[in-house]
């Protein structure tokens, strides 16, 4: 099983145990950031879908947070997936705009 960098999508497998200092392997991205946790949500009260008291305000940097949970389901099909739900969107806003 393996889960993607936020960064590069390189494959990382889930038995590398993310510390704070833990970076990806090929393009060096701090692997403990906001952007690979499984809780990240733009758009949630600072970007988080855990109750969290202080705002990360970089996201792709590594941080202290005790919630991080490292995103184990993020793949390229998911993100396909999205892309394509966003251009059925952008089609219909645009069928029906005035």
């Amino acid at each position: 099983m393996f889960f993607m960098c936020w960064k590069c999508g390189s494959d990382i497998p889930v038995t590398v145990s993310v510390q704070r200092n833990s970076e990806c392997p090929v393009c060096h991205a701090d692997l403990h950031s906001c952007k690979n946790c499984s809780f990240y949500s733009p758009g949630s009260h600072y970007d988080c879908h855990e109750t969290v008291d202080e705002l990360v305000k970089d996201k792709e940097r590594a941080n202290f947070c005790d919630s991080f949970k490292v995103r184990s389901h993020f793949s390229a099909k998911t993100n396909a997936a999205s892309s394509a739900s966003e251009a059925a969107k952008k089609k219909l806003d645009a069928l029906f705009s005035i």
